[in-house]
């Protein structure tokens, strides 16, 4: 299967010089985008908690609502990482993957540590926040060891961890327990005690992730060229349809899968919040139903949207994700503590606006100028091939 970027079928949506799929671009750059509203919240509006999962009764609907359409971005991008792996792969030998694999995880873990713990919670913090970019990292040298099995075990290593999970609920290790370090890695989010005075805090167990980009791992063969592009639509839009049914036949039962949903007196509106108020640290099996099948969906949309401005447009944002992330983040934090020094706290002990409103205009104001280098970044990353790091970014 040694498939050569630029082989890839026009109708696919890829480039004829970079090998790149624009759907698959595209949707990675619109779960990017929608990621910039949950960033900005954490930014302006840090002053009002959200509970995990929202608390139905007292959340603000506007907060509430914004903060579902994020959570598509988690789950699709892992998967989409997943694609992309095997996608990789198709162009290197297993060992030249399994190494790429491992260094890109090693520095998305140490850019966790060394740079986004610091920069997003304050200088010289003494805790260490493990969150999406130390999962994913984590979840990529897990996948180099598991991409040699076949395809079949590796699918149902993916369905298993997904689905069966949440069966590992009910075990709580205290910290003086043997393996607590370990299983709150893995499953249980929690506080672990560093040397130094250190904590790290596990934001992101690892263990249904590696499920997500295992899954997207074994769905990699359908976006090879062989594949017909209407084949691949049928595939993806069955597969959303299913997980959407699963996910309401399981919901309405209210039993296994994530906390129970409960009836809101005179509130319909917030009754259906309850209905979507699903857990996502670690992500439980309706969690990941809901959003990787709406993930679906949208990733043939965006294939029936063709070549549009649209496609377009997201598909810089998706062409280099990491950089976007770290360039993002780093204008929030600058933004914060000029605020910060220029009007002092506002909030308690922080700065932040008293309008969810604010948010989404600097949300809206903030996506023109972040784009441009963005989109430097993605095609310097895709005219630059021999600089051999870029590859890691």
């Amino acid at each position: 299967m040694g498939v050569h970027p630029g082989t890839v079928r026009a109708s696919t949506g890829a480039s004829v010089t970079t090998g790149r799929i624009a759907s698959i671009d595209a949707l990675r750059g619109l779960v990017m985008v929608l990621m910039l509203l949950d960033h900005l919240r954490e930014t302006w509006f840090l002053h009002v908690p959200v509970a995990d999962p929202i608390d139905a009764r007292t959340a603000l609907p506007a907060l509430y609502f914004a903060r579902l359409a994020v959570s598509l971005c988690a789950p699709i991008f892992i998967v989409l990482t997943g694609v992309a792996a095997y996608l990789f792969g198709t162009r290197h030998t297993l060992a030249e993957t399994r190494t790429y694999l491992v260094k890109r995880g090693l520095v998305l873990m140490a850019l966790e540590v060394f740079y986004l713990s610091e920069l997003y919670w304050g200088v010289a913090s003494p805790t260490l926040w493990l969150q999406v970019i130390w999962c994913i990292g984590v979840c990529m040298i897990v996948l180099a060891a598991l991409i040699g099995l076949p395809r079949s075990l590796l699918l149902a290593i993916g369905m298993l961890l997904v689905c069966g999970h949440n069966l590992l609920d009910p075990i709580h290790l205290r910290p003086d327990d043997p393996f607590f370090a370990i299983w709150a890695m893995l499953h249980q989010r929690d506080v672990i005690a560093l040397p130094f005075g250190l904590v790290a805090k596990t934001t992101y167990p690892v263990l249904p992730w590696i499920g997500v980009i295992a899954l997207g791992y074994a769905i990699g063969p359908w976006f090879l060229p062989g594949v017909a592009t209407g084949t691949r639509e049928r595939r993806f839009f069955a597969i959303g349809g299913a997980m959407l049914v699963a996910f309401a036949v399981l919901r309405l039962a209210n039993g296994y899968g994530d906390k129970p949903w409960f009836v809101v007196d005179e509130s319909g509106l917030r009754t259906a919040m309850s209905f979507f108020a699903l857990t996502k640290y670690p992500p439980s099996l309706l969690f990941l139903l809901l959003t990787l099948g709406i993930g679906a969906l949208l990733l043939v949309a965006l294939e029936w949207m063709g070549d549009c401005l649209i496609v377009a447009l997201l598909a810089v944002f998706g062409g280099a994700p990491l950089f976007f992330y770290v360039f993002h983040l780093t204008v929030l934090r600058l933004l914060y503590h000029g605020a910060f020094a220029l009007w002092g706290p506002t909030q308690g002990t922080v700065f932040g606006v008293d309008n969810y409103v604010w948010v989404v205009v600097w949300y809206a104001a903030l996506i023109p100028p972040l784009y441009a280098p963005t989109a430097w970044f993605s095609r310097l990353k895709a005219s630059r091939r021999d600089i051999a790091w870029l590859k890691y970014l």
